[in-house]
């Protein structure tokens, strides 16, 4: 009967250690989990903040070759181009 009281205490103290293990992994689960979401979040607003610095970029080699630069002469003229036939849509869509 000693011996059965053993390998239940035995059992109970293993059970035991696995709980407690257990729950460590679910702490420990639980702040990757937030800094995942952390780091999700940081990459998202990186992201944005490239777009935006490369809208800036775009703007700023549109307005230099506007001013006369010619390294950018044919890219500027095709914007323009492109912003007339906005604009001549626009105006048809106005007149009907």
């Amino acid at each position: 009967m000693s011996e059965l009281v053993k390998i239940v205490d035995s059992l109970e103290n293993k059970v035991s250690k696995l709980l407690h293990k257990l729950e460590l992994l679910q702490e420990t689960n639980d702040k990757l989990e937030n800094e995942l979401i952390a780091t999700r979040e940081n990459k998202d607003n990186s992201q944005k903040l490239v777009s935006e610095w490369e809208e800036k970029y775009n703007s700023l080699k549109l307005a230099n070759s506007m001013l006369g630069s010619n390294t950018n002469k044919t890219e500027a003229k095709l914007k323009i181009n492109t912003l007339i036939r906005e604009l001549d849509h626009c105006i048809a869509q106005l007149a009907e």
